[in-house]
């Protein structure tokens, strides 16, 4: 029996019975206003927690530490002692705890096209969530990025369906551990289900244009890969497809989720969606008909509407909802408290445990490690790595070089989703790119920093001290991106230029004739100028977190390879959206009329210290029967002097189909090491799902006919090598 039950304990106490019967039980016990309050997530943030007793929530969300006993404590004082489910936003680490390990963010992770480091990073944020109090995240992101002057791009994975499933799946994995009560866990939030990403001019959460097979074909797979992994919490969108906010997409929420995938955990809507329904959407007059249409489209958790109370009692005393309507959602709720074991161990704060995970050894070193993994070369005319022997005074420029916000990005303290006065991450935890040059350089260099200018602003006051430091060097790194101010939610931009100053450093930086190395700190994609195009190399580190001025420090001397490849394309010019590789097939032409259509650096793309040769592919089944997987390979050598690590991507074209298709699809991929000189057979297997289109009935199938295999380094055509494959 548990601590608090006893021979005459009520049955939804005994841990002995199946989930089933305790759910039975304890329903039978509550009163409308206890099932109404189970379905609510509070925003917990103010001092004042006596909406725990006179509302008795389910779950609360923005409470940290010491303060979670205290909103235990009341709720144990309930009547039926239902335990809290406590939620907050471990986005890219335990975003708001201070002095958590913050990783980079996902879109940088994603480089790393490693799904064992994935998890990794899932499994350390969930080691330092737990002592404080925390049972769930609102992570990962599984949006499909599209238009790159939305805001949350950095958030993404990128865009392409099958790599956003694998890497979800990868950190769910890292976040539910070994199962539900496992009390080094926390329970995973696959989101926002679905469509989010599909925005009108970049602007966040405006109305998707999608139809159902749309969302079938690009959106809804890694959701489907999601439920595959065990993800037991999915949320909703804020958008809206076809006049139906994602709160009241029954058809999204029950019949495809519920029904067909057999989703078995919770859905819970994303911040005061249901008030959206009567404040923003304006599809419901009042709380009690957003209730009532929440609910029946299947929401089963309404985060932070606190309206949403009062309007789903008086929508019941009215008839307009019935009781049983609650029961069901609150019935997926309890049995996930049950399964976690909740109602025997609420899982409380651990402060003295939390002091030793958040500062521990190995969680430093495992960050350092993803953002190593995780940095991109883009091109590098031969000045990288840097010449030791050659460079002993190196300048440092650029308004992200030492800026330890910019490179922790979005979700985390200091960043917008949370007050002012809860401070930011400490300054000592990060290594800012300049640090890491500092640290790394060989004893007799100089190294010169100046900011340089200013991203948020047109201030080039400082401009011709950096322009004196870079005439004193022997090479020039200039490190540049974007702001908090124009990236995440709400913050999407109009364009992708550089912002502020920034172009007129890097053009003033260039007619200095010093060899210049191109460091990018940044959310997401961003068009750069002809200086920077023409810079002697480039690396892309995106938000690369606490380590990431370390993992760029190493890279820049030689000490780590790069071998990162974009899992987002980056264009020549904001006009070209949308820039993706994946695009359907029948467009009147190849380019625009004043430009091209193909992007700066394509999907896949990335460059090494080391090069590699692809030859030899061999397809074991050149007739694919239905059921079958196709077995072939491909031999890669290392043709250079440094080991390395090379990502080989393997791509299918159906060649005629029902319907219209994609040019090409990313269906596998291999991250291998070769030692220098080194050669190795890479071998695949894809599945007979792995050739399936939507057809225009909206079906999954696999058309009889030819195929193409490609493979190669880089979605780039001339990449590919090829080979035919039949169906029948």
């Amino acid at each position: 029996m548990t601590p608090n039950a006893t021979a005459t304990s009520p049955a939804y106490l005994n841990p002995h019975l199946l989930v089933e019967e305790r759910v039975a039980d304890l329903l039978s016990r509550m009163t409308l206003e206890e099932k109404v309050g189970q379905l609510m997530l509070w925003d917990a943030r103010e001092e004042d927690l006596s909406f725990i007793n006179t509302r008795q929530p389910g779950s609360v969300l923005h409470i940290l530490g010491a303060k979670i006993n205290r909103a235990m404590d009341l709720a144990a004082k309930n009547r039926l002692g239902i335990p809290l489910l406590v939620g907050e936003d471990g986005i890219h680490g335990h975003s708001f705890w201070k002095g958590a390990t913050i990783f980079p963010n996902q879109l940088s992770l994603a480089g790393a096209w490693n799904t064992e480091m994935l998890e990794k990073v899932g499994r350390v944020t969930a080691e330092e969530m737990c002592p404080t109090g925390i049972h769930w995240t609102f992570s990962p992101v599984l949006c499909l990025s599209r238009d790159l002057r939305w805001g949350r791009t950095g958030e993404t994975f990128g865009e392409d369906p099958y790599l956003i499933g694998e890497f979800a799946s990868a950190m769910i994995r890292g976040y539910q551990g070994e199962g539900l009560n496992d009390s080094t866990a926390v329970l995973a939030t696959a989101k926002h289900y679905a469509g989010y990403s599909e925005t009108q001019g970049g602007r966040d959460s405006s109305e998707a244009d999608l139809s159902r097979r749309k969302l079938r074909s690009y959106f809804l797979p890694p959701f489907k890969r999601a439920v595959k992994a065990g993800a037991m919490t999915f949320m909703t969108g804020y958008q809206s497809i076809e006049g139906q906010p994602s709160t009241v997409n029954h058809w999204l929420l029950v019949e495809v989720l519920k029904d067909e995938w057999d989703f078995k955990g919770v859905v819970v809507t994303d911040w005061d969606n249901v008030g959206s329904l009567v404040k923003q959407q304006k599809i419901c007059a009042n709380y009690a008909e957003a209730a009532v249409v929440a609910l029946r489209a299947g929401n089963d958790i309404m985060m932070t509407t606190p309206e949403f109370y009062e309007g789903a009692i008086e929508a019941v005393k009215t008839g307009r909802l019935a009781e049983v309507e609650i029961d069901a959602p609150c019935a997926r709720l309890l049995a996930l408290k049950f399964r976690m074991g909740l109602f025997e161990n609420p899982r409380r704060p651990d402060l003295e445990r939390a002091a030793i995970e958040v500062n521990r050894a190995d969680h430093r070193a495992a960050n350092l490690d993803a953002a190593r993994q995780s940095l991109i070369l883009l091109q590098n005319n031969g000045v990288l790595p840097l010449s030791l022997s050659k460079v002993k005074t190196i300048a440092v420029i650029g308004p992200n070089a030492d800026d330890d916000m910019s490179q922790l990005g979005d979700w985390c303290l200091g960043s917008s989703q949370h007050s002012v006065e809860a401070g930011k991450q400490p300054r000592e935890k990060t290594t800012t790119v300049v640090d890491g040059i500092r640290a790394l350089a060989p004893n007799g260099t100089s190294i010169l920093y100046e900011k340089g200018c200013s991203i948020i602003d047109d201030d080039l006051s400082s401009l011709p001290a950096a322009v004196a430091a870079a005439e004193k060097a022997d090479v020039v790194i200039a490190v540049v991106g974007d702001h908090l101010k124009f990236i995440g939610e709400t913050n999407s931009t109009a364009t992708l230029e550089l912002q502020g100053g920034q172009i007129a450093l890097l053009d003033a930086l260039e007619k200095t004739g010093k060899p210049m190395v191109v460091v990018l700190v940044n959310s997401k994609p961003l068009v750069l100028p002809a200086s920077a195009k023409r810079a002697a190399a480039i690396l892309e580190g995106f938000n690369p977190g606490m380590e990431g001025g370390r993992a760029i420090a190493e890279a820049l001397f030689g000490e780590i390879n790069p071998g990162g490849k974009l899992t987002i394309s980056i264009p020549v010019h904001v006009g070209q959206q949308p820039v993706f590789y994946s695009q359907v097939r029948g467009q009147h032409g190849t380019t625009y009329a004043d430009m091209t259509q193909e992007p700066l650096f394509p999907f896949g793309h990335g460059l090494s210290y080391t090069s590699y040769r692809y030859s030899n592919i061999v397809l074991q089944t050149p007739v694919l029967k239905s059921g079958q997987s196709a077995k072939f390979s491909v031999d890669v050598e290392n043709t250079g002097k440094r080991d390395g690590v090379e990502i080989v991507q393997a791509y299918v074209s159906d060649l005629v189909t029902s319907a219209t298709w994609v040019n090409k699809a990313l269906k596998g991929f291999a991250r291998i090491a070769l030692a220098a000189s080194e050669k190795k057979t890479v071998e695949f297997e894809l599945s007979f799902d792995a050739f399936e289109i939507i057809n225009a009935e909206g079906k999954n199938v696999v058309e009889t006919g030819e195929f193409e295999l490609l493979i190669g380094p880089s979605s780039r055509d001339s990449d590919l090598l090829k080979a035919s494959l039949r169906v029948e």
